[in-house]
């Protein structure tokens, strides 16, 4: 049976602010929609489940995210992820120009937890915070790795 993987949800408290982020990062949108009725209850295992979506996708068309704002039942606050926690992570995008995505990240308050780190001459990398604490690695591949 082949399986491939189609998209990574991601539960936000603004839509179209994590939709700017991930926009600003080079994603982009695919649609948008609003989803309630039997048919998301049953799939979801929520009763009166209504929520607006947001299907992104990246450049090369290989990865996507999808990100919902609940609209009912009411969102439930969780602490943000951290780096060493079980249970979904992060979101990690390759990008061609760290520096350049890390002033994109800044405009939307976004900034590294600790720093930018180089890992064995083949990597720069950072996590940061983005809209609604996701967690986000970005990562540049360096040249003649």
């Amino acid at each position: 049976m082949p399986t491939r993987l189609d998209n990574v949800g991601i539960a936000v408290r603004d839509l179209d602010e994590a939709t700017a982020f991930f926009t600003d990062l080079g994603l982009r949108v695919l649609g948008r929609a609003e989803v309630s009725g039997e048919w998301a209850d049953t799939a979801v295992g929520l009763d009166g489940n209504h929520a607006r979506i947001a299907l992104l996708e990246t450049p090369d068309g290989h990865g996507r995210i999808e990100l919902f704002e609940q609209v009912h039942p009411e969102a439930v606050e969780a602490e943000p992820v951290v780096p060493h926690q079980v249970g979904m992570h992060r979101v990690a995008l390759a990008v061609d120009d760290l520096d350049a995505a890390l002033v994109v990240a800044a405009r939307h308050g976004c900034h590294p937890l600790r720093g930018v780190a180089t890992y064995e001459d083949s990597y720069r990398l950072t996590y940061l915070r983005g809209p609604s604490g996701i967690l986000v690695m970005l990562a540049q591949q360096l040249s003649g790795a």
